[in-house]
């Protein structure tokens, strides 16, 4: 299954678990033999690979053992300034966001409902 922004969470975690339990499996580990490798405890890769959350720490231990690390790299790539920033900003690189800018009219718009 391809992941896209029309799935819903559940669905993308789901998807991710069923991956790692596959590469695990190309690479001949039990759930036991990955969690001791990893670092974490065996219930961690059980609900990893079940589509349940666990944490992004547990996550990176898991991926460097089954060797899937350089693929973080793909996912969420380094982000930098865009051109057109720069040279508003004069180079200088942007720290914070500015919000979205909502005109005074949409509140006139809004009232509590009776």
């Amino acid at each position: 299954m391809e992941i896209n922004k029309l799935l819903s969470d559940d669905a993308i975690l789901s998807e991710l678990g069923e991956r790692l339990s596959r590469y695990r499996l190309d690479l001949s580990l039990t759930q036991a033999e990955l969690a001791r490798q990893a670092g974490v405890s065996k219930r961690t890769v059980e609900r990893a690979e079940a589509g349940a959350s666990t944490q992004l720490s547990n996550l990176i231990r898991i991926m460097r053992v089954l060797e899937l690390l350089p693929n973080l790299e793909h996912a969420l790539p380094a982000a930098g300034p865009r051109p057109m920033e720069l040279l508003r900003g004069k180079g200088k690189v942007r720290r914070r966001a500015s919000g979205s800018k909502v005109a005074a009219d949409d509140h006139a718009l809004w009232s509590w409902a009776e």
